[in-house]
């Protein structure tokens, strides 16, 4: 919920030939207190199309910040749009239940693709959970594309923390495995949010002068989700932090820091071997507590996107335009290993300019 990222890639859908330009667009509080309130609309929501109490406006104000976004982002750098052949547009999450079969993501792609003249794939998720797969992770067959780019010849993780966690495990020559691993910075802001009134740990800091509790953390870790085995997948506000209430800032910043962590590693015993490396991105590779907690932790050397010429913070907006590149050509874009769906599937909808 932090805001907006832009990234222009060249790509056939199968191979990435150019990673361009990316960029970022901040939320406003008032954007952020907004979609926290839609999360909170979204609570019981049984139609993924309706949009009671705040989510309508929502909705329109997630279109229309990413529609200001690539505006900007053009104009940056003087890049003409029709050179741009579509816009890949998740739009935000409010709602994740794949075993109700409802995945809900607003933004409006067709009034997208109306506002800036560009066609946009939008709604990546809903085919997969209609089928019965988890609907998450999207990012890892983008995942193993950049892998293959880098040569890899042995297996490696791709971790990306966001405000839910997820591992990539990408060996050459064979599909993906993947799952969301547990929460991400999730609890974590909300925490910072609650006792601070901060959006976010910066550099993990908060966290660096506590000490984690392990009765607390054990609690947490007993989670039933911890033992389903992959693929799985979660909603961001599954695990809300509560268990940490009665800790002192620090220490419930320590102790969530050490869960993130805790339940990355727990993953890492269900892979087929052991990646030769774990690469991390998203916010949380920013937080340098987490980053010492996951080296801890993991049983294997843990490096940031950054060390092979990865973005940590535009990976997501990198996939969704990969993604989008691959609805084009009709190519699967979730398998049976990242989100239990029966065959390999295409995914997400096509919007064409002009039609609103």
């Amino acid at each position: 919920m932090d805001g907006v990222d832009v990234a222009l890639i060249e790509t056939d859908g199968q191979e990435i030939v150019a990673l361009g330009r990316t960029g970022f667009f901040p939320y406003g509080e008032g954007d952020r207190a907004l979609l926290r309130r839609a999360a909170r609309d979204a609570a019981l929501l049984e139609d993924r199309n309706a949009r009671p109490g705040c989510l309508a406006q929502a909705e329109a104000m997630i279109t229309s910040r990413h529609a200001e976004a690539v505006e900007a982002f053009l104009a940056a750098d003087s890049i003409d749009r029709a050179t741009i052949d579509l816009i890949g547009f998740h739009g935000q999450t409010v709602l994740h239940r794949p075993g109700r079969r409802l995945t809900v993501q607003i933004g409006d792609g067709a009034g997208l693709a109306a506002r800036l003249g560009i066609r946009v794939v939008h709604d990546f998720r809903a085919a997969d959970v209609a089928q019965g797969g988890q609907g998450a992770p999207l990012v890892p067959v983008f995942h193993r594309a950049l892998a293959a780019a880098a040569g890899f010849l042995q297996p490696v993780a791709i971790i990306n923390i966001g405000g839910v966690a997820n591992i990539s495990f990408i060996a050459p020559g064979e599909e993906p495995i993947a799952c969301d691993t547990g929460p991400g910075n999730g609890p974590l802001d909300d925490l910072m949010l609650k006792r601070l009134g901060a959006p976010f740990d910066r550099d993990g800091a908060t966290a660096s002068r506590g000490k984690a509790d392990v009765a607390v953390l054990g609690s947490l870790l007993a989670h039933p989700f911890f033992l389903v085995p992959p693929p799985k997948s979660l909603d961001r506000n599954d695990f809300l932090g509560t268990a940490v209430e009665s800790l002192a800032t620090e220490d419930a910043a320590a102790t969530l820091v050490a869960f993130t962590a805790a339940s990355i590693a727990g993953v890492l015993p269900l892979l087929p071997s052991r990646p030769s490396v774990a690469i991390v991105c998203g916010g949380g590779a920013r937080n340098k507590t987490l980053m010492r907690e996951l080296a801890a932790r993991l049983p294997c050397p843990v490096a940031l996107a950054e060390t092979f010429g990865w973005s940590s913070d535009a990976m997501e907006a990198q996939a969704f335009a990969y993604l989008a590149a691959r609805r084009e050509k009709n190519l699967p874009i979730t398998f049976p290993m990242t989100t239990g769906v029966d065959t390999p599937l295409e995914g997400g909808v096509i919007a064409e300019p002009g039609v609103a």
